[in-house]
């Protein structure tokens, strides 16, 4: 097989310039390689065509400390769980009852969740949310909208701001969590 890859090459044993003998170990190619790239796509940026444009890929991302992501990721669980049970305290119209009611069913266990594998520092925790992010995200984005249970206290400006805000926090759960994948790998 090395001897019809040299004859195709042009290439002979005593005076290697593409295969090279390597005694009890077998054959070496030796020759420079460039890589040649086709078309006006760059390899970096054909890598980057695969992912998506609108999440951030781990490879995107700094190296934080394990401790520093487990600590903020805590901390967006607690705040979603004193949403949930200060909407559940403060319920005022009928409407709003059964909307709060259901996805606070849904919402206060799954953050339970997620704070228990926090609290026993499951390895498998960045998993776990990986799969439950596409149904956390649309919960999160309507539980964005709660500075407006409390309009009367806060004012139609800072609900605003705050909501603004909070639109964002589910996409940085996803980012902490890739952070640990980073920090892990």
């Amino acid at each position: 097989m090395v001897n019809k890859l040299r004859d195709a090459l042009d290439d002979v044993a005593a005076n290697p310039r593409f295969i090279e003998t390597l005694a009890r170990r077998g054959y070496r190619f030796i020759a420079p390689v460039e890589v040649v790239v086709e078309g006006p796509v760059a390899a970096p940026a054909a890598a980057a065509a695969h992912r998506s444009s609108l999440l951030t890929h781990p490879d995107d991302l700094p190296t934080a400390s394990r401790t520093m992501v487990r600590v903020l990721f805590g901390l967006i669980q607690v705040m979603y769980l004193c949403f949930y049970l200060v909407s559940l305290a403060k319920l005022g119209s009928i409407w709003i009852l059964a909307l709060v009611l259901v996805t606070a069913l849904v919402g206060i266990p799954t953050r339970l969740f997620l704070l228990a594998g926090l609290a026993f520092d499951s390895g498998k925790l960045h998993h776990n949310f990986r799969k439950l992010f596409p149904f956390l995200l649309p919960l999160d984005e309507l539980w964005a909208l709660a500075p407006f249970l409390a309009v009367h206290q806060l004012g139609i400006g800072l609900a605003f701001a705050a909501t603004a805000a909070l639109l964002f926090v589910p996409f940085s759960q996803r980012t902490l969590m890739l952070m640990v994948d980073r920090t892990s790998a």
